[in-house]
């Protein structure tokens, strides 16, 4: 399965209510839903984690691979309310990773970012 496919198939299960009133609301209240889940999922994930570096309870995989997808899902709403895809943020998120480490990570590259160098990047205008 594609990023893509994943996305398309995830969103036939959504149901945001419109809570908000003005010409563009479905959008943000998807948007605002989405990120609040994303919040909320995370948060779950901590919880799994914390379960076993704390508490010293053996480590539950299947409901970190669980929170993980619950993530993607909210992940897949976000970008479709602003008109993008899981495909697209993978690709300009590996281009922008690609101009702050061009070699792989180092310390002085992620202390020394060339914002405007990453933002072009991200704006689809480095090939």
């Amino acid at each position: 399965m594609t990023p893509n496919e994943y996305q398309a198939l995830a969103l036939r299960t959504e149901d945001t209510p419109q809570f908000l009133n003005s010409e563009h609301d479905l959008n943000r209240c998807r948007l605002l839903h989405g990120s609040i889940g994303l919040c909320t999922e995370t948060g779950e994930l901590q919880d799994a984690i914390k379960k076993e570096l704390i508490y010293g309870r053996e480590m539950d995989r299947v409901n970190i691979v669980e929170e993980s997808g619950d993530l993607l899902w909210y992940l897949a709403l976000v970008l479709d309310s602003v008109g993008s895809n899981m495909e697209e943020a993978m690709l300009l998120n590996i281009a922008k990773l690609k101009k702050r480490f061009p070699n792989g990570f180092t310390e002085v590259e992620a202390l020394n970012r060339d914002l405007e160098s990453e933002r072009s990047a991200l704006e689809g205008d480095d090939g």
